[in-house]
């Protein structure tokens, strides 16, 4: 996948890279997932490995993976990485928001879910979830849209509204943050929405791009033109639209172009 040329491949080229890795574009991709394996692809095929991690750290969410236990309160942590935090969406969950405050929102584990405690010695109700330590310079979210059910996989159309701007230390609370959290700029500005038409077993997916003069464009295919942040906002779902939000890019905003991104 790489080149020794500095000057960007053309994109046919870039196709064509993909298809050689077994990620084909003539039968249905998840967005998310042809994201994740083309930064994977990045990560073990690039000889300049310096460069390859730095893109790598670009999108890396660090979570402290959390267990207590509800009668000992024994705990057990680790540490894991995210390109792309997976946000669950519901009716109830009807803004980014809500599904950031779910992600990272602890939940307990009882009856037959309960874990194993080496204090106990025995399986125990237990609180299980992700905590935050560090975010990246750009957070991809992912909205799941798609849920398998009995075999039948079907494409949820709820309503999930989402800023141009986000400050996720306004978002969480206090329980959600590692005691190894980083503290870092968190406050983030929308630069793409990935699209997503059709249903669960065929569609096609375009983009909307906020170019660095805070306009935004629309991308289908080889088709470009420019929107406004209202057609952008026409994606957050509902009455079974077709086109909905599926990945969110947000850019940490440097301090002094806070208000610079709030205006466009």
């Amino acid at each position: 996948m790489q080149s020794d040329q500095s000057q960007p491949a053309p994109h046919q080229d870039f196709l064509r890279c993909l298809d050689r890795n077994y990620i084909c574009f003539h039968v249905q991709q998840d967005a998310d997932e042809v994201f994740l394996s083309i930064l994977n692809l990045i990560q073990q095929q690039m000889s300049d490995k310096a460069l390859a991690q730095e893109i790598h750290s670009l999108y890396k969410v660090t979570v402290e993976t959390y267990l207590q236990c509800l009668e000992c309160t024994y705990i057990e942590t680790g540490t894991s990485f995210l390109l792309s935090l997976p946000m669950h969406i519901s009716e109830s969950h009807d803004s980014l928001e809500d599904c950031v405050r779910f992600f990272f929102k602890l939940q307990e584990l009882r009856d037959g879910d309960k874990c194993y405690c080496e204090k106990c010695g025995e399986k125990k109700p237990f609180k299980q979830g992700f905590k935050l330590i560090s975010l990246p310079p750009v957070l991809c979210l992912h909205l799941k849209r798609f849920r398998n059910s009995h075999g039948y996989t079907r494409k949820l159309h709820y309503k999930v509204t989402f800023p141009e701007t986000l400050n996720i230390s306004e978002i969480l609370t206090a329980e959600a943050l590692s005691e190894r959290y980083v503290q870092s700029d968190s406050q983030y500005s929308l630069c793409a929405v990935i699209v997503h038409s059709g249903d669960a077993m065929f569609g096609h997916y375009t983009a909307y791009v906020r170019h660095k003069d805070q306009s935004w464009y629309y991308a289908n295919d080889s088709y470009v033109r420019q929107v406004s942040w209202k057609e952008v906002q026409n994606t957050y779902g509902g009455s079974q639209r077709e086109d909905t939000a599926y990945m969110l890019l947000y850019r940490r905003t440097p301090e002094g172009k806070q208000q610079e991104w709030s205006s466009g």
